[in-house]
């Protein structure tokens, strides 16, 4: 059974684990939403269907002609994502009764874990770092990416219906960063496609005719993970709009080995620090190639 984290995390009975993987889906737009499956090894081998089984009409007492569906085998192989955070002894003694500094530590490191995995989601290469996996960037094809002009362009709304239009069986979510999304909501509002509910945390959410809108912001290291960074013709100064569908073993989905690990690994002799270790085998699997769309050539207004 696939599960989101959010959902994992109802069902962990382990109060540390718990507080982390709880971090780790309230820190990551992406990690609210993709289901993980979960598998044995460090690999995950699938099946992608590239074309369906013939059907026809037939004349009485003619034969069907035979067609059976033909498929695209595809691997994809665990990567490790993960840190420790150590605490002098000396700090957890003088300032313990003030904040507990692991607590503090080891909050900030899933939130940078967090942070960390969102990047590669969109922008991971595993040709130029084999310790990662390949994100939506490399995924993405031709027919699935949509271009807002020769040299870029302003967000308009014609350009998000093409995008939406262009997921099998519409998006289950959009994701955007600020800048365009203030566009958005300037195009939209005098008409009822934006709509504002509440997430899990209690959040506001924009929805795009019936999508939710996720802001995607800044990574561990203060970048933008979807900055106007990125070059459309002459322009090196536009950014891009991505539509997901989620789902496991249809759509897309990110493979574990024994979700997230958190494990107290005490005091330490030399240096004498307390240190909790948070390691997570993981990866990600597209099992269809219009499961994911993207709007690129966005230029900041």
């Amino acid at each position: 059974m696939a599960l989101t984290l959010q959902e994992a995390a109802k069902l962990e009975t382990d109060l540390l684990r718990k507080g982390v993987i709880e971090t780790f889906a309230s820190e990551s737009p992406v990690l609210r939403y993709l289901p993980f499956i979960e598998v044995e090894g460090n690999s995950f081998r699938y099946a992608r269907t590239q074309a369906l089984p013939g059907v026809e009409f037939r004349s009485v007492n003619q034969p069907y002609t035979e067609s059976t569906a033909t498929f695209d085998q595809r691997s994809e192989n665990l990567v490790i994502l993960g840190g420790v955070a150590d605490v002098d002894r000396y700090l957890q003694q003088t300032r313990g009764s003030v904040n507990d500094q692991r607590a503090i530590q080891t909050e900030l490191k899933v939130k940078a874990l967090a942070l960390a995995f969102t990047r590669e989601f969109f922008h991971g290469d595993s040709t130029a770092n084999p310790n990662s996996f390949d994100g939506l960037d490399q995924r993405v094809t031709a027919g699935q990416t949509i271009v807002a002009g020769v040299d870029g362009a302003p967000l308009d709304l014609d350009m998000m219906d093409q995008l939406v239009d262009a997921v099998v069986g519409g998006p289950d979510v959009i994701f955007m960063n600020r800048n365009v999304r203030r566009q958005l909501t300037k195009l939209a509002r005098q008409s009822t496609l934006i709509q504002i509910g509440f997430d899990d945390f209690g959040r506001s959410v924009f929805r795009y005719d019936g999508v939710p809108i996720e802001v995607v912001d800044k990574d561990e290291q203060g970048a933008d993970i979807l900055g106007f960074n990125e070059t459309q013709g002459t322009n090196t100064t536009t950014c891009s709009v991505w539509a997901v569908r989620f789902g496991a073993d249809q759509f897309v989905a990110g493979i574990t080995n024994g979700g997230i690990q958190v494990e107290d690994l005490g005091l330490l002799s030399n240096p004498p620090v307390y240190r909790t270790l948070i390691e997570w085998y993981v990866g990600l699997a597209v099992f269809r190639d219009d499961a994911i769309a993207r709007l690129k050539g966005i230029v900041e207004v």
